[in-house]
């Protein structure tokens, strides 16, 4: 094995380091999944509120990712890390200190701007130790808990909540973010700084407020019960006004958060769209079915947390493959296939009775998660072969922010679907009142019905990927060894930039 091949010692801790920050903040977006009955037992709440748990934390990290990159330019990335991983682990002990859903959502957002810097960070710093020629393997080891995330996320959420109070999701990250912490100041390489770049704070005040009005609205719909009142339809048209002036600065902006002459190139556009929808069923579907498997079914949370895990463990097995069958046989034919294995995978949900079988919903979960992994690589891999390799670390930072918004989106929008279907037949107090107790047949099937009508939304958001992949290119040009090494070194440098 030559020197170039292997990774030393040095990279080898520092990637130790990173894991174990990175893997911390991977966890909290589906750990808490299985916690969502709990916590609106607790605190009292339907749907439409318990569900910002969720979507402030998805929020938080979109928002975030702009700020790590000029923060990594201004005071360095390990500094950087260090705050992020002090404003994770401190968020996190606030969340199992709330006293209620309001501040456990505060909280979220603190916890969620920590975790929303720690990855793209995370990865900037091992990119700069390795180069390209080890970029593969540092990529391959750093990139662990994207695959183990999804799997063990909520199998140890739902062990948790099953054990010991639901506190202890969140306590959980105390004692390893401090260890991670110590460690990081032994391990982590200084790195240098520049004051060259800028940071678009009015692009940054506009697309925060604005996003998180828009998702307001949404969640007040399910509030409501309807799209009347002034608490819809204010935030929804201001929030859409912020948006809409944030896309108008970014044309403008001499350092976008988001580079908008991108989406002139049409795969590019149709790859973002279809990242979009993609977290909106990711992380919306990911929402509902712990709901379903503890309300409809009555199952323990430890029980809903392991019959998660197939969707992670098909797409892990296909993520890697994916990007080769991609080369071999286009991307289009690719991600076409894992379009329609994944909306194949979520429309058993939308049959679901109190007793469908628990082997028959593993086994769409595990094909829904093999399309997943079809899907999500060849995409994001086209995106980024249209650009010039120096314009891949912008476009990166797109994607994350994209895929995160589309996910708050989701959930926000099934959350109405769900408390509107379920108030229709148990009244305001619907999560309550079929949650925490095993339910007769007569009422899971009745709860069984309103989780179908909701698991139609995002079995249509899944269908919907069809149609911009199908304007994906059908092959694409073969770029070099040597420039894929550099294009992979340059996104994970400025990942965040």
């Amino acid at each position: 094995m030559s020197d170039t091949d292997k990774l030393g010692s040095e990279i080898t801790r520092a990637g130790v380091v990173v894991v174990l920050g990175t893997i911390m903040a991977i966890f909290d977006t589906t750990i808490v999944a299985v916690a969502l009955p709990a916590l609106a037992r607790a605190f009292h709440e339907g749907v439409s509120t318990i569900q910002w748990v969720t979507t402030a934390y998805l929020l938080a990290l979109a928002i975030v990712i702009p700020i790590s990159g000029w923060a990594v330019h201004r005071i360095g990335a390990k500094p950087t890390f260090m705050i992020s991983l002090t404003l994770f682990v401190v968020g996190s002990a606030a969340c199992g200190l709330a006293w209620s859903a309001t501040s456990l959502i505060i909280f979220r957002v603190v916890q969620g701007f920590g975790g929303g810097m720690i990855m793209p960070v995370g990865q900037s710093i091992m990119a700069r130790m390795a180069g390209p020629q080890r970029m593969g393997k540092v990529m391959g080891y750093i990139g662990i808990p994207t695959l183990l995330g999804p799997i063990l996320g909520p199998v140890v959420g739902g062990l948790i909540i099953s054990n010991v109070s639901w506190r202890w999701i969140f306590f959980v990250n105390v004692p390893i973010g401090i260890v991670t912490l110590l460690l990081c100041r032994t391990y982590l390489p200084k790195g240098d700084r520049d004051r060259d770049h800028r940071f678009d704070f009015i692009g940054f005040i506009l697309l925060s407020p604005g996003l998180v009005l828009v998702t307001y609205g949404l969640s007040e719909v399910g509030a409501r019960g309807s799209f009347s009142g002034n608490t819809v339809w204010w935030p929804l048209i201001l929030g859409m006004l912020l948006i809409a002036g944030f896309i108008w600065r970014s044309f403008g902006a001499p350092e976008p958060l988001i580079e908008m002459s991108f989406f002139r190139n049409r795969t590019f556009t149709v790859s973002q769209v279809t990242i979009f929808l993609i977290g909106a069923t990711i992380y919306g579907t990911m929402f509902l079915l712990p709901l379903y498997y503890q309300i409809a079914l009555g199952d323990p949370a430890w029980k809903a947390g392991l019959m998660l895990a197939p969707q992670g463990i098909g797409a892990a097995l296909m993520m890697r493959p994916a990007g080769g069958f991609a080369d071999r046989h286009g991307t289009r034919n690719v991600a076409l296939v894992g379009a329609v294995l994944m909306t194949a995978g979520t429309f058993a949900f939308t049959m679901v009775t109190g007793s469908t079988s628990l082997w028959t919903l593993g086994i769409a979960l595990f094909v829904r998660g093999i399309g997943l992994g079809c899907l999500m690589m060849p995409v994001i891999a086209a995106s980024y072969r249209v650009l010039n390799r120096h314009d891949v670390p912008k476009a990166t930072s797109a994607t994350n922010i994209i895929r995160q918004v589309g996910g708050s989106f989701g959930v926000a929008i099934f959350a109405v679907v769900l408390e509107t279907n379920l108030r229709s037949i148990f009244g305001p107090s619907a999560v309550l009142a079929t949650s925490g107790s095993q339910p007769t047949m007569a009422i899971s099937n009745l709860v069984s019905h309103a989780f179908a009508q909701t698991f139609w939304w995002s079995a249509g958001a899944c269908a919907l990927t069809i149609v911009p992949v199908l304007f994906m290119p059908p092959m694409h040009l073969q770029v070099p060894p040597d420039d894929e090494a550099e294009i992979a070194t340059e996104s994970a440098i400025a990942m965040a930039d």
